[in-house]
């Protein structure tokens, strides 16, 4: 068979960074099966363009994977597909609490054939045969034979080989610029963001987070050797092709074992395998002064902190009271000191925030080492403890927000704040954080360090901002490098008196949106 796998967009926002699930189905489907890849971010396609594409390609089944924010845009693609008279199959976090919804099975239209639940490791070949028998059942589980969840070991895991895959769409690079930059220090002809995982699972349960609930709370570990091996082929691919690459380890949580997490990066460094690398890991986690440094030696450039708020009251009812408040500015702090920096993740309309809310925390914000603060409000999604409190207690606005996904929009009535006075908040809080005063001031914070960490938080800030402000066309662009024009003069002058300095580090910017596949956004890491 052809096969396809594809990942939609969310047709708001740009996630610059693939999904891992395509890249190890792939790896997964037996052999005598071609796999193409599409990610709607980095290959744009709506109903009629994909329903064309698998007529003309021959596909005779796609799979299609989703969180909840890109559902909506999931079920029209595979409509369309279907529509081709395609087999589709569904999976994904959300697809696994929703299936009877994916199905038709709760008054809705059917969007799909079958659907996979839970972890797909193990069920995805006996999809793939199924489907070239012509026998393709309606629900694939990850079960044992006594019916149990099996949630498969990552000891095996499978080498996804990343130095032979086709990767031209995911290349941030424009074409026309690759010739130049690969002669520029440090080569840079090609950047890819590549998503990499060394576990699976969480044990702290968030109230408002799906991983635990997808993944399971017990921590299922790759090892040393395999994740070193995979590092070392990515990098080697980089260096081939005159270019860079940058990894995300998309574990929920990358540091949930210390002792482990410090043996990783020792391998890490040991074999050489050192690229730039992003991570989720939790505050409390970043107070070990070893880790630190060995996040550091080993490439990390940025960490992603769910800080969430900044009231303990906040945290302690969304069952993350392991954060504390008090110690943010010292965890960032430590990062910086040794040019690690921090993705800070807030949430607004929790059960204790008030008007003014999105000031309080910018106030603290500006006293804590410079970062890339991200905002978002609290979401209910399906399967999670938040959704079934909420639900119970008559306080959700729309019930199945996902099938109007609407950015940045309640879907539930705070305690303690209207909708609207929420909306505004979160607006406030994007306005200041990521105003040019802001951007100049963040920059301006790197004053004593080589000119390239200035370019990065600033090339940072402005993708950054377009989470909640997307810069979809050249005109947004434009409008954005003219309310910025001071700033980048002022940095290409010094660039220019200094040789772009030292040292330099990778711009992430592009992650964009939100990577994960058990979470959303905002993570809480």
């Amino acid at each position: 068979m052809r096969i396809l796998l594809y990942n939609p967009d969310n047709g708001v926002t740009r996630n610059f960074m693939p999904h891992l699930w395509m890249f190890l189905l792939q790896t997964l489907t037996p052999p005598g099966h071609e796999v193409i890849l599409i990610d709607g971010n980095a290959q744009p396609m709506n109903e009629e363009s994909i329903a064309r594409y698998v007529r003309e390609q021959n596909i005779e089944l796609v799979g299609i994977g989703a969180m909840t924010r890109m559902v909506a845009k999931a079920y029209r693609m595979a409509d369309a597909v279907r529509g081709a008279g395609v087999k589709v199959v569904m999976g994904g976090p959300h697809v696994t609490e929703e299936f009877d919804e994916a199905l038709g099975r709760s008054g809705g239209p059917r969007h799909a054939d079958a659907v996979a639940l839970g972890e797909a490791d193990e069920t995805w070949p006996k999809i793939v045969n199924d489907a070239a028998r012509g026998e393709l059942k309606e629900i694939y589980a990850p079960v044992d034979a006594f019916g149990q969840e099996r949630k498969p070991t990552l000891q095996d895991y499978p080498a996804i080989p990343w130095d032979t895959m086709n990767l031209d769409q995911f290349n941030l690079v424009p074409k026309f610029l690759a010739p130049l930059l690969r002669k520029v220090p440090g080569k840079w002809g090609t950047f890819r963001i590549v998503p990499v995982e060394s576990g699976r699972g969480c044990p702290y349960g968030c109230e408002f987070c799906t991983v635990t609930g997808f993944f399971g709370d017990s921590i299922r570990f790759r090892s040393n050797e395999s994740v070193v091996d995979e590092l070392l082929r990515l990098k080697a691919r980089a260096q081939s092709e005159g270019g860079q690459i940058a990894v995300f380890f998309i574990d929920d949580n990358f540091a949930i074992n210390v002792k482990r997490t410090k043996s990783l990066l020792r391998a890490i460094i040991a074999a050489n395998a050192q690229v730039f690398w992003i991570a989720q890991i939790s505050a409390n986690l970043l107070r070990d002064e070893e880790l630190v440094d060995l996040i550091a030696a080993s490439g990390g450039i940025w960490i992603f902190i769910g800080m969430e708020s900044i009231d303990p009251a906040n945290l302690a009812a969304v069952n993350k009271g392991f954060n504390k408040p008090g110690e943010y500015a010292a965890v960032l702090d430590r990062l910086a000191q040794r040019n690690v920096f921090a993705i800070t993740s807030f949430i607004f309309g929790m059960d204790n925030d008030t008007a003014g809310v999105a000031e309080r925390t910018l106030q603290a914000i500006r006293s804590w080492a410079p970062g890339l603060p991200v905002f978002g409000l609290l979401t209910p999604l399906p399967g999670t403890p938040l959704y079934t409190k909420l639900e119970a207690a008559g306080r959700l606005t729309r019930p199945k927000h996902w099938l109007e996904f609407i950015a940045f929009a309640m879907a539930h009535t705070p305690l303690k704040m209207t909708v609207d006075e929420a909306h505004t908040e979160v607006r406030y809080a994007w306005d200041h954080a990521y105003s040019p005063e802001a951007i100049a001031h963040a920059v301006h914070s790197f004053d004593h360090k080589p000119v390239s960490y200035r370019i990065n938080i600033f090339i940072s800030r402005l993708c950054f901002r377009g989470i909640y402000f997307p810069q979809m066309n050249a005109m947004a662009w434009v409008k954005l490098i003219a309310e910025n024009r001071r700033t980048i003069f002022e940095l290409v002058k010094e660039g220019f008196q200094t040789d772009w300095g030292a040292n330099p580090r990778v711009p992430i910017g592009a992650v964009g949106s939100g990577s994960n596949p058990g979470r959303e956004l905002p993570k809480a890491s």
